[in-house]
C-alpha cells in the first residue's frame, strides 16, 4: 500500500471516453486521486459530487482530481454524465492500481468473487511525491474533505 512520503506509482488506466490516462500527464500539478467503490451508489455519489462542486478551489491550488474506480469505462461515462461529473473517472477494471495503492474489497456487498476499490484518497505533489493519505475498511464512510483541501496549501 502507498504511504505518505512514498513516490507515487505510475500507472495509466481508460477514462470514461476510453482515452489512456496516466498519471504522468499531471507532472508538475497536484493530483487527488480519489478511489471509490462504484458507480451510481449511494456514498460514491455523494463523494464524487461533493469533489465536483468543491473542483473550483482545487483548479486555484493547481490541483486536478482523478477518480478511479472498478466500473468499466462505459459505467463510468454513464454515472459522470448522470452526475455532471467535470473531472476525469479512470477504469481499473483489472484492479491492479486500486490494490497497489490503497486496497481493495473482496465479495464486496456480499457478491462472491466481486472485488472493488477500497474507498481512498491520496494528495500528491507537483513532485510525484505522496503527501497525504486516507483509506477506510467502511465504505460507507466518506472523506475528511477539509484535510484533503488543507493537504494541497
Amino acid at each position: 500500500m502507498v504511504t505518505k512520503g512514498d513516490k507515487a506509482p505510475s500507472f495509466s488506466l481508460y477514462d470514461a471516453d476510453r482515452t489512456e490516462r496516466s498519471l504522468q500527464e499531471f507532472t508538475g500539478k497536484k493530483v487527488v486521486l480519489v478511489f471509490y467503490p462504484g458507480a451510481f451508489t449511494s456514498v460514491c455519489t455523494k463523494e464524487l459530487c461533493t469533489f465536483r462542486d468543491t473542483l473550483a478551489k482545487f483548479n486555484k491550488l493547481n490541483a486536478v482530481v482523478l477518480g478511479i474506480s472498478v466500473d468499466s469505462p462505459f459505467a463510468n461515462k454513464a454515472f459522470a454524465d448522470a452526475n455532471k461529473i467535470n473531472f476525469p473517472l479512470l477504469s481499473d477494471y483489472e484492479r491492479k492500481v486500486s490494490e497497489l495503492y490503497g486496497g481493495v474489497h473482496r465479495d464486496f456487498a456480499g457478491l462472491k468473487g466481486y472485488t472493488a476499490a477500497k474507498r481512498a484518497v491520496f494528495v500528491i505533489d507537483e513532485r510525484g511525491v505522496v503527501v497525504y493519505t486516507w483509506v477506510t475498511e467502511n465504505p460507507a464512510n466518506e472523506p475528511p474533505y477539509d484535510e484533503v483541501e488543507q493537504a494541497l496549501h
